[in-house]
């Protein structure tokens, strides 16, 4: 899983898989959801990224099951 963020545009991308997107398909306005050809979710795009999300308050935690 990749996490970007383009400061020039305010956008904010989450990649969970690379592989092919074979579609992005509209969540609302500023959100696009990409997935494969399986249907399966491999990415998210957030436009607007500080009005939406708390940016500089990012964090990552795994949970051992």
């Amino acid at each position: 899983m990749k996490i970007k963020y383009f400061q020039d545009t305010d956008t904010l991308y989450i990649e969970f898989r690379a592989v092919d997107v074979a579609e992005t398909k509209d969540y609302d306005e500023d959100t696009f959801i990409d997935v494969d050809a399986k249907g399966n979710v491999c990415g998210i795009t957030i436009e607007h990224a500080k009005e939406r999300a708390d940016i500089p308050a990012f964090s990552y935690e795994q949970i051992a099951a």
